[in-house]
């Protein structure tokens, strides 16, 4: 056994491992629930009677590994990792004819590939305990960044998962994971996107909040390697196939949803999207006070936003600065635009700030093509259409509205001023990051 493991992953410390609760709170671990492991176990049903090589990353008690015995039989070859050493005896005890091994699942490479893996793998951003919630691996972090592909931006620990697993199956095996929802739609998972359509078949079942007391929504994964194609089902009912799915935002899409992306041209080709100067700027700039006195005016977050309008009067940041220094920090701040908030979940609140204040937070829309009137297009940005629109495409799948989500929005072809708008197309897709 110590042999394999050695071929195997390489282990890890044995005599600094914390208790199984912060160890599980650490490293984003969550208890998936029986109904949800069963359901996935079904989706990894042997085809032809044959043994499966299978693999569990992140065992925990290895609920998908005893759920796959209990439902196929015994003869399979069953392994788990794990990086806990709690966690790698309580699973030898459960299923003692399996295969469990102590060790950085991302970190190893085994000897032969696997038929299936399937699991919950943990989730969470990789920092300091300060700010990230998985911080025991903080040291292994540029380790990571160098082995994955498609490790982009803060990232989540769950799509480094993805990729090894994908990597780690043979030809025509599956993957099965239950995974936050947020990949299919945020800029940090471009790359993953990219990569899951080159490898294969993508199956995605969207099950919403199915773990209790847990504010994320959820989909299930399915991978099977070598194949083509993209279908999203709202649970057991396929809502989207794409078989030439090339890695663009996975969406609820409807004829609906798109004829009226269709009517209009994106807000990203009509606007170029900033994102607010951030709290260590503001804390370097020389102008920044934390006290009001005459001749200052307070730096604004989301909390100054509202639907239509905003609030210059109260200070929500605890900072104050000149007006006329505002521009030093973002340029736009001199002249009026539109505001469109980062941090009211997936709802559209947008205003106009014509008083060009500094701001901390949010999205800031500046004209890259001639628009008639901004005041229209903050009041079609509030209106139910747009609410209704965004509501219908991207459900729960993210907390707060992204920039690739505000990019698409459509916007009326009246809004653009004659002569420019003949030159775009209705509909255009957009692809740019958004601008800091």
């Amino acid at each position: 056994m110590d042999g394999h493991r050695q071929n195997f992953w390489t282990p890890t410390e044995e005599g600094n491992s914390p208790p199984r609760e912060e160890y599980e709170r650490a490293l984003g671990m969550v208890a998936t629930p029986s109904e949800l492991v069963a359901f996935m176990v079904g989706l990894g049903q042997p085809a032809d009677g044959k043994p499966l090589r299978v693999l569990e990353p992140a065992c925990g008690d290895s609920p998908f590994l005893r759920a796959f015995a209990a439902r196929y039989g015994a003869h399979h070859d069953l392994t788990g990792v794990d990086i806990h050493p709690e966690a790698v005896e309580r699973s030898k005890a459960f299923l003692p004819h399996a295969k469990f091994l102590l060790a950085d699942y991302l970190l190893g490479q085994p000897e032969e590939p696997f038929d299936l893996i399937l699991g919950n793998p943990p989730y969470g951003i990789i920092g300091d305990g300060s700010h990230y919630p998985i911080h025991l691996l903080k040291e292994r972090k540029s380790a990571y960044k160098e082995r994955f592909a498609t490790w982009r931006g803060k990232y989540n620990i769950y799509g480094a998962f993805i990729e090894h697993s994908v990597r780690l199956l043979r030809p025509g095996g599956r993957l099965v994971f239950v995974v936050p929802a947020t990949w299919l739609v945020l800029d940090d998972f471009t790359d993953l996107r990219r990569f899951l359509a080159r490898s294969g078949r993508i199956t995605i079942y969207y099950w919403g909040r199915a773990f209790p007391r847990r504010n994320v929504s959820v989909v299930v994964l399915l991978v099977e390697k070598g194949a083509r194609g993209m279908v999203l089902y709202d649970r057991d009912k396929a809502a989207v196939w794409k078989p030439e799915y090339q890695g663009e935002l996975i969406r609820f899409e409807t004829p609906e949803t798109l004829a009226f992306e269709r009517g209009g041209f994106s807000l990203g080709q009509c606007f170029t999207i900033h994102f607010a100067a951030r709290s260590p700027e503001f804390r370097r700039c020389p102008f920044v006070e934390t006290e009001p006195r005459p001749g200052l005016v307070p730096v604004l977050t989301g909390r100054n936003l509202h639907r239509g309008w905003i609030d210059y009067e109260t200070c929500t940041s605890g900072l104050w600065m000149p007006l006329e220094q505002a521009p030093l920090l973002r340029p736009f701040y001199a002249y009026p635009h539109i505001v469109v908030a980062h941090t009211k979940g997936t709802r559209v609140v947008a205003a106009l700030d014509s008083c060009c204040y500094p701001w901390r937070e949010e999205f800031h829309l500046v004209p890259k093509v001639g628009v008639a009137d901004l005041q229209a297009v903050v009041d079609h940005l509030n209106s139910e259409a747009v609410q209704r629109h965004t509501r219908s495409l991207y459900r729960d799948f993210v907390p707060h509205l992204t920039a690739a989500m505000l990019r698409l929005i459509p916007i009326p072809s009246g809004f653009i001023e004659r002569g420019i708008s003949e030159q775009l197309p209705l509909g255009g897709a957009v692809n740019e990051w958004v601008h800091e």
